[in-house]
């Protein structure tokens, strides 16, 4: 993140249009101590502003703000790995997860027990890190454009997340993507969508994408499961709600669990 300049909150005035420069002048050289503390007060604003304002201390530009609203189901994803473990139990052995960001996915999964990971990344990865590059590199993680069909044999994994992505495919490319991407799973489908109204896409993003992102109703959403012929799994449904509600866990995105072709 690029660190913004900083901006004075006080202007030096020219001395000669104010009558008491002399007098002032004279104070300060007479009063060494004044003149410390205003320079130990001025570094301290100056830090508190740095921190607060460009994340230097911190690893804030990979935090997603809740509060501006910004768009992140992957971020809701990481956060729901161990309500997913105990709502889908051995069903977890082999994952997919299809979304921005899917290296952090891929390698907190990898880093659960008895779990493989796979990670689809829609998008170009310009400023993947090491890891996410090393992750690449071994075919863990493929960048891939999911409106076309996936580079993977049918019943490939045992579930399918996705997260993000399908906000910004427009129904002609959800009608090829959501079967394409039940036709990998074996057991399961678990979709995080965004609340219309709740959330929106950064502006950054919105190059990347190519388009804003539709976010639509839980209505809209389950109707579409029905003539795309996909059928909510009420039972892992109420799990994971019996597990969220245990472990006080409230998702700011939509989530849909919902059972593979058969």
């Amino acid at each position: 993140m690029s660190r913004r300049p900083v901006n004075p909150g006080r202007r030096f005035v020219d001395s000669a249009n104010i009558p008491f420069t002399t007098s002032l002048h004279s104070k300060s050289r007479s009063s060494p101590l004044l003149s410390i503390g205003l320079v130990v007060v001025g570094a301290l604003l100056i830090l508190g502003y740095l921190y607060s304002g460009s994340g230097v201390f911190g690893s804030g530009k990979n935090v997603v703000s809740k509060s501006e609203g910004d768009l992140s189901c992957t971020m809701e994803v990481l956060r729901a790995i161990p309500i997913l473990k105990k709502a889908y139990g051995e069903t977890m052995r082999k994952v997919l997860h299809v979304g921005p960001e899917t290296c952090s996915v891929a390698s907190k999964l990898l880093k659960e027990e008895d779990t493989e990971a796979w990670g689809v990344e829609p998008y170009d990865i310009e400023d993947a890190d090491s890891n996410c590059k090393s992750l690449i590199r071994k075919g863990v993680v493929r960048v891939a454009d999911i409106k076309f069909p996936l580079p993977y044999r049918a019943k490939s994994f045992n579930l399918v997340i996705v997260s993000d992505a399908l906000d910004y495919l427009s129904p002609k490319y959800l009608n090829k993507t959501l079967p394409e991407l039940a036709r990998v799973a074996a057991d399961g489908l678990v979709i995080f969508a965004g609340y219309p109204g709740k959330q929106r896409a950064k502006v950054a993003e919105l190059s990347k994408f190519g388009r804003p992102a539709k976010l639509r109703s839980s209505s809209w959403w389950v109707r579409y499961f029905v003539q795309t012929g996909l059928e909510e799994n009420e039972s892992v449904i109420k799990k994971f709600e019996q597990v969220a509600n245990k472990m006080s866990y409230e998702s700011s995105c939509q989530v849909f669990h919902l059972t593979s072709y058969h």
